[in-house]
């Protein structure tokens, strides 16, 4: 059976037919959502190209997405441009999808540190990684998924457009077992250890397996929760059951079922002989070209750098930074594109670009960064050239692989709409009745005694306020100022870690400080019910964060609540504000005609306090490491304490971790841990007491 209509050739699958994709929910379109969901559709099954959803902030984008795939049961990508607006989308699509296979693809490192090459001061920096296990194995999840059945909706980062072992190699390693076949059991551990299982019989964990008498027990590279169990009878698989790895109750009974390797740079031993050979002959030419330029550092040392990869690679079919020699373990050419997520895809699969006006510039611009620093690897001796075909996708590259696309954005961005041809299915009134928030204009002098006037006006009636700058001193500096006045004020900006920001926007929305300040943060993805006002300063300066599609975006934080609106403090209207002004209120006029039409009265959108995230980056099982990587893990922070109290006893705390960090000469992790502390004695100034 072959489920993958792609250019796949699986030889043997799991047992059962493609389930249809079927949408489970209590809530009907309404609004604009019928017409948009019907436009997209219709357009889907007649084959167009791109189109465009252009969907005000609140109006169910989301839902609508699903209600198009559940029409045109096509599997699908959907696009975000970040882990946490992924993580969003992946929560709500497990809502609406609980029969189908709904799959999460974001890199899955906790910490990542490239390899990387200083020239001017002769510095190199060593490749240093914690890989987060929750997250690798739903990679291999969503890869499993893509290659055994039609019902799947994979949502995912840009990261997906980076280079992952070919879909070819991989399919071709599987190992298919079932009831009654003969397979001793000494040659299935053979194929095991060589698609990169690990033998443990001690830590059973995801991607080993372990021999008990007659039996072999795997836990997949794809599962956690359950575990194999082979029965032998001589050479010959008796049965075949899932097990609760933890206690061995048997869970269902199998006939067969196929394995999957453990890693997505997985090869055949021909395969990596050929591969080994390769990389020598591309060694033999660079050594020489090295060596007649008179670069005999940058000689000696690729030498002995790649000849160890070598040995690794030939004795174990593995090596530290294999993903750079990817282009010889495919067999590619020099400069062909290298395998993504998207190869994984059957030809027809739909794309869905969230927020496209910024997914579709980070694809984009993905490329040229990568190979500015790996090109410097490759001139000092530290790789070989094929290391710059491990590298993301080109925009025409990823563009080449594409069949359908949908641009979904409030704030479609030129190319989306160039693409799209005209096709845009507007979604403009929101299923709860919400309208666009007011927008007024206020001059500069007197800003600050008329921001707190308005702080303290939302706080009585128990509602939240964002509040907008140009840089992150001034973020900071606000701050300040509000504690002092009286008002509990928090900043937010990229200097704060991604999993530190959930947490402070969770505080905020439980009443915990009222007003937050930040910058381009409090844009895309940030939907706080609780926010009744936002406020914008500097509102009148021209550039990236003031210009029409950021304020639009800007707007929308104020727009999930019925008492929404938006100061702009500045003294002269710029185009982009008279734009994104006019806008609003062409959405607001046609919203509100809506609501007197059909009798409709806004009301706050509710939503839960709990972070789709809070599920996927959370410690493994009881007494095993959080993750694993091919470096040292990056220390692992102290929540952040929310009073002025509790971060000085923290930072006591961290001085003396720092002094015996020192004192033991690990002085990275002792640099880690300064800049933590400088970074908690600024904010201590911002906390009340």
């Amino acid at each position: 059976m072959h489920l993958n209509d792609g250019n796949l050739n699986i030889p043997v699958l799991e047992a059962g037919a493609p389930a249809p994709f079927k949408l489970q929910t209590n809530y009907a379109p309404m609004g604009d959502q019928p017409q948009a969901i019907a436009e997209l559709a219709a357009n889907i099954r007649a084959g167009v190209p791109a189109q465009v959803l252009l969907g005000v902030t609140g109006s169910g984008k989301t839902f609508s997405m699903a209600n198009v795939i559940a029409a045109c049961q096509r599997p699908s990508l959907v696009l975000a441009p970040n882990k946490t607006l992924a993580a969003q989308l992946y929560n709500e699509f497990r809502e609406l999808f609980p029969h189908n296979a709904v799959e999460y693809f974001v890199s899955y490192y906790d910490y990542y540190q490239p390899e990387a090459y200083v020239p001017a001061s002769d510095t190199y920096i060593e490749k240093d990684s914690s890989i987060n296990d929750n997250i690798d194995k739903l990679r291999h999840a969503a890869t499993h998924a893509l290659l055994t059945r039609r019902d799947v909706i994979i949502v995912a980062s840009v990261s997906c457009i980076y280079g992952l072992g070919s879909p070819e190699y991989y399919a071709k390693m599987v190992v298919p077992v079932e009831v009654g076949q003969h397979f001793p059991m000494d040659e299935l551990i053979s194929r095991l250890v060589e698609v990169h299982y690990e033998r443990n019989d001690v830590d059973f964990h995801r991607g080993t397996f372990r021999v008990r008498g007659d039996a072999l027990e795997i836990i997949p590279a794809y599962h956690h929760e359950r575990a194999l169990r082979l029965e032998y009878f001589g050479d010959e698989i008796e049965s075949l059951r899932e097990i609760d790895p933890l206690t061995g109750e048997t869970l269902a009974e199998i006939g067969k079922t196929v394995l999957y390797p453990a890693s997505h740079f997985v090869s055949a031993q021909d395969n990596l002989h050929r591969a080994a050979n390769d990389i020598r002959t591309e060694l033999a030419d660079r050594l020489a070209w090295f060596k007649s330029q008179g670069k005999l550092v940058e000689a000696q040392r690729l030498e002995q750098r790649t000849q160890l990869d070598l040995e690794m690679l030939e004795e174990l079919g593995y090596c530290n930074g294999i993903e750079n020699y990817t282009r010889h373990l495919d067999g590619r050419r020099p400069g062909e594109a290298p395998s993504c997520l998207l190869n994984y895809f059957p030809k027809d699969f739909l794309l869905f670009v969230d927020e496209s006006h910024i997914t579709v510039p980070q694809v984009g611009g993905m490329f040229k960064g990568d190979r500015s620093r790996k090109q410097t690897l490759v001139d000092y001796g530290f790789r070989l050239p094929s290391a710059l075909d491990n590298r993301p996708l080109q925009f025409n590259e990823f563009t080449g692989l594409l069949n359908q696309v949908v641009y979904v954005s409030a704030t479609p961005g030129r190319y989306e709409l160039d693409q799209a041809q005209g096709v845009v299915a507007e979604q403009i009134i929101r299923p709860t009745g919400l309208v666009d928030p007011e927008v007024e204009v206020r001059p500069v002098k007197g800003q600050m005694e008329d921001l707190l006037a308005e702080c303290r006006a939302r706080v009585s009636a128990g509602e939240r306020v964002l509040v907008t700058t140009l840089t992150k001193r001034m973020a900071e500096d606000l701050t300040e100022y509000c504690c002092n006045m009286g008002v509990r004020a928090r900043y937010l900006h990229s200097d704060i870690d991604t999993l530190e920001r959930l947490q402070i926007i969770k505080a905020l929305r439980m009443g915990e400080f009222d007003v937050l300040v930040g910058i381009n943060l409090l844009r895309e993805g940030l939907d706080i019910p609780e926010v009744s006002l936002v406020c914008i300063l500097d509102a009148d300066k021209e550039g990236f964060l003031r210009s029409t599609g950021s304020l639009i975006q800007t707007f929308g934080r104020a727009a999930r609540n019925a008492k929404g609106k938006v100061i702009l403090y500045a003294d002269t209207v710029t185009a982009s504000m008279r734009a994104a002004m006019d806008e609003t209120e062409r959405r607001r006029t046609k919203q509100i005609a809506f609501n007197e039409e059909h009798g409709i009265t806004p009301r706050s959108t509710t939503k839960s306090l709990e972070s789709p995230l809070d599920s996927l980056y959370v410690e493994n099982e009881p007494g095993k490491p959080r993750s694993r990587g091919r470096g040292k893990a990056k220390p692992a922070e102290d929540e952040v304490p929310l009073t002025a109290e509790a971060v000085a006893a923290l930072v006591q705390k961290l001085e003396k971790e720092m002094r015996q960090a020192a004192k033991d000469l690990e002085f990275e992790q002792a640099a880690q841990l300064r800049d933590r502390i400088r970074a908690l004695r600024t904010r201590l100034i911002a906390l009340p007491e």
